[in-house]
């Protein structure tokens, strides 16, 4: 039997730095954890992500545990059996945080995630939490059966026999929202991607104008994003999720921007311009990852509460899905998260072409 322990990570002067072996191997276990699941590289993250996040304390409070084999005492990153990333915001949201834990699959069934999980929950209540919140990670939606159980939205499944699943139910874990996984496949048709942006802007007129930039955001419109991310961590459905309006402001804006291309990564970015009062009222963003030139991340998109009913949803998807086309032609994937009952963008996405492609739980614990 392996001989394990619970260590938090401090951050390496750098990743060749001597003891930078610990986060190697927890980025190793991560990206096992993630491959054993979706059979793919596409979400696998780097060293140099990891080792960003942990540096970066100024808006999160990022915790990192890991187990590690104690049967020896070479800076092996294959130690490192399991993972536990703990996310506690620090701007708003005191009460709460994210918790991602995952176990190599052949260390599994050992206890390791079970030490992993009541340490971060330790950690979280030392930090003042009262809640976390999880995911587990469905690679196909379960069809209705007596395994299955939904959320409290009515929205989506997920399987008692899904071993996470289990592990979350065991330890007090209540499912709130069952999110869809929304994979596009490119290329895609040209001209009806082009008639989706025309008729989308033929329905919004001439008040309504697409910009899109590369990478940080411009200074004229810094200050129109913090009010379109406060209206993202509200207006986004949260079920029955214990979360706050989020807090931005110019300098937090900045902030993201600069870690994320500091760490190789890069964004893309359509918004829509309300032409009568220059501000921004609706956006989408792409996230590129640095491991691969074939797949990017779709994250926020958001048309502002005011501003609805002019089929700005479409147009901005549609206008950034064309950048990108024409700004990076390698990228044959796309996948995007969307909650069960967010029927307005989930009818958006299957009209552009994207299809199911598993999902997850999402997860609240009183701590």
């Amino acid at each position: 039997m392996t001989r394990w322990s619970i260590r938090e990570l401090s951050a390496p002067a750098s990743l060749d730095a001597d003891d930078a072996w610990l986060l190697h191997g927890m980025v190793d276990a991560q990206n096992a954890s993630t491959l054993a699941l979706w059979g793919s590289d596409d979400f696998a993250t780097t060293p140099r992500r990891a080792l960003s996040q942990l540096a970066d304390q100024e808006y999160v409070r990022r915790a990192r545990l890991v187990a590690v084999d104690e049967s020896t005492d070479a800076p092996d990153p294959a130690r490192v059996l399991g993972f536990a990333r703990l996310d506690l915001p620090l701007a708003d949201n005191t009460h709460t945080g994210w918790l991602d834990l995952g176990v190599r699959p052949e260390h599994r069934g050992r206890g390791v995630g079970d030490a992993l999980h009541a340490t971060a929950c330790d950690v979280a209540r030392s930090a003042g939490r009262t809640h976390l919140l999880t995911e587990t990670d469905q690679a196909a939606e379960p069809a209705p059966g007596p395994d299955t159980f939904g959320a409290p939205t009515g929205e989506g499944l997920v399987s008692r026999a899904d071993r996470d699943v289990r592990f979350a139910l065991a330890r007090g874990w209540q499912l709130e929202q069952v999110a869809r996984h929304s994979r596009l496949t490119l290329p895609v048709d040209a001209a009806a991607l082009e008639e989706h942006r025309a008729r989308a802007a033929a329905a919004a007129g001439p008040d309504y104008r697409p910009v899109t930039w590369d990478d940080a955001t411009p200074d004229e419109r810094v200050e129109q994003m913090c009010a379109l991310h406060v209206a993202m961590s509200t207006d986004e459905p949260t079920a029955g999720l214990d979360v706050e309006e989020e807090v931005w402001d110019a300098a937090r804006v900045r902030h993201a921007d600069a870690q994320t291309l500091g760490r190789g990564e890069h964004l893309l970015t359509t918004a829509i311009e309300h032409v009568p009062t220059g501000r921004l009222v609706a956006y989408s963003a792409f996230m590129i990852p640095p491991h691969t030139d074939e797949f990017v991340w779709q994250e926020d998109t958001l048309v502002a509460g005011d501003h609805r009913g002019h089929r700005l949803g479409m147009l901005v998807k549609a206008v950034q899905l064309q950048a990108l086309v024409e700004r990076r032609p390698s990228v044959r994937r796309i996948s995007t998260w969307n909650a069960e009952e967010n029927r307005w963008m989930l009818a958006i996405n299957v009209a552009l072409g994207f299809r199911p492609a598993g999902g997850s739980g999402v997860w609240q614990r009183t701590l």
